[in-house]
């Protein structure tokens, strides 16, 4: 860093003397420098996981024959017929969910923004993420009003707490 002296000329060695006469001081400096650096103001909290999230399966399992009969949703439940190809596992028919396509256990339950979820329903209960917000996201419940809305999102912005649907039934309200 050049910084300009009294004569005109610039120099490196001015700033570095200053530093070098107050240790405290260049200490004090450097410590609250990379503080700025590390935690911006104005920033929203940073998380923890570090970790890439793997899903091994997106696809949900469908249940097999409810593309054929109405009466069958596509909700898996397991096949148990006698002849049923599918708990048979035959070649080339529906696959059935088992302990191997379990995600890793420590990404499991994260979302994709690399925080897990935690339902708000007032400000009282967001502020148990307080000491968690690298860990924590909210997620403002369906049936809270605009108000109460409003409010929370205020206060997740001062603590630092990301909010998932910080924009859910606001933009509405605006319009009319």
């Amino acid at each position: 860093m050049k910084i300009a002296s009294g004569s005109g000329e610039t120099s490196t060695s001015n700033i570095n003397s200053i530093f070098y006469d107050m240790p405290a001081l260049r200490l004090f400096l450097l410590s609250t420098l990379s503080v700025c650096v590390a935690f911006p103001s104005g920033t929203m909290a940073v998380p923890l996981l570090k970790k890439q999230i793997v899903k091994k399966r997106v696809k949900q399992f469908k249940r097999p024959q409810s593309d054929r009969k109405i009466c069958v949703k596509t909700n898996w439940r397991r096949p148990k017929g006698i002849d049923s190809r599918v708990r048979r596992k035959f070649k080339g028919v529906t696959l059935m969910p088992n302990i191997g396509y379990g995600s890793d256990k420590k990404t499991r339950h994260y979302l994709p923004n690399k925080f897990k979820k935690f339902v708000v329903h007032n400000v009282k209960e967001l502020e148990i993420l307080m000491m968690h917000n690298r860990t924590y996201c909210a997620e403002i419940a369906h049936n809270i009003s605009t108000r109460k809305r409003k409010e929370i999102v205020e206060r997740a912005a001062q603590l630092d707490i990301v909010v998932t649907n910080k924009l859910a039934r606001l933009r509405s309200q605006e319009d009319e």
